[in-house]
């Protein structure tokens, strides 16, 4: 892994240098000591993380990640902190930071973090490679039993299918779902579409269901009630802290943060209005989570 870091404090820098070095973490490919300096240098050299600091002169951090995310769409962004405002955290995870570091720096703190961002990366990048495989003209299947499959550069296995059903029992059980009845066809269409990434590539969800039951609407809507259930669930423990680690994962995978927050506030008698959930989205999701071993 490739880091940039931006941080106008020079011991900062050498710190989480040190840090990456000392702990193999990955290489550092570049620092800058500003917002304008950063920018300047982070599109040609593609970093696959970049650690930045909150509150900088000149530019500070979340404007930073606002302009460079855009051109950087595989870059994950991690945010160097003091601040314990929950507003400006908010803004943070809008802008695309996925996690934060608080300040004074400790390494213990900076590998843990590091390492769930590694994760988090290799698993969109699964899921690339199985929306690759989902857009295949032959049907094709995972193994059922324990054998593993590997991806066409060799780089990647997939997991058994009895592995992928007990992850994604796992998540529905962190989400606070596993007892809901829609859990259970939840389950039935990510194990479906594991097993027929081909034939389940362009389906709607009514049309997922209809290979199920003769009563697709009723399952269709059993699903939408648990990832709704889920999205409560998750705002509440964002609510409560926003460094949960549970919060901080899925409300940008399973779910869209910004959506999350909408459901925060609603909860907060902030707003009418509950977050939104783009289900097939959802669904695609769980199934990134399954196949990535």
């Amino acid at each position: 892994m490739k880091f940039y870091l931006l941080d106008d404090d020079r011991n900062i820098r050498r710190i989480l240098t040190q840090i990456i070095t000392d702990r193999e973490l990955g290489t550092v490919c570049g620092a800058g000591s500003n917002g304008h300096e950063g920018l300047e240098e982070v599109f040609d050299l593609k970093p696959d993380i970049i650690i930045a600091d909150l509150l900088m002169p000149e530019m500070d951090g979340i404007t930073f990640v606002e302009h460079a995310r855009p051109g950087l769409p595989d870059t994950a962004f991690i945010m160097l902190s003091q601040v314990s405002s929950k507003e400006m955290i908010s803004a943070a995870y809008e802008a695309g930071v996925e996690f934060f570091i608080q300040k004074p720096i400790n390494s213990i703190e900076v590998e843990n973090v590091i390492q769930k961002v590694r994760q988090n990366l290799t698993m969109k990048r699964t899921l690339q490679k199985v929306q690759e495989l989902f857009t295949e003209d032959i049907p094709g299947t995972l193994p059922e039993e324990s054998e593993t499959i590997t991806t066409d550069d060799g780089d990647e296995t997939l997991p058994s299918h009895q592995e992928s059903l007990a992850t994604l029992q796992i998540i529905l059980q962190r989400l606070g779902i596993s007892g809901d009845i829609g859990s259970r066809d939840i389950t039935t269409v990510v194990e479906y579409m594991i097993l027929h990434h081909a034939k389940a590539a362009d389906l709607t969800l009514h049309e997922l269901c209809s290979q199920f039951c003769d009563s697709p609407k009723s399952m269709e809507q059993r699903i939408r009630r648990a990832a709704a259930a889920g999205l409560v669930n998750l705002a509440h423990l964002g609510l409560e802290d926003y460094g949960n680690e549970i919060f901080t994962e899925y409300s940008n995978t399973l779910y869209n943060f910004e959506q999350v927050r909408k459901e925060m506030d609603y909860i907060r008698g902030r707003s009418d209005k509950h977050g939104n959930i783009k289900i097939r989205n959802f669904l695609n999701a769980l199934v990134m989570y399954c196949v990535h071993k």
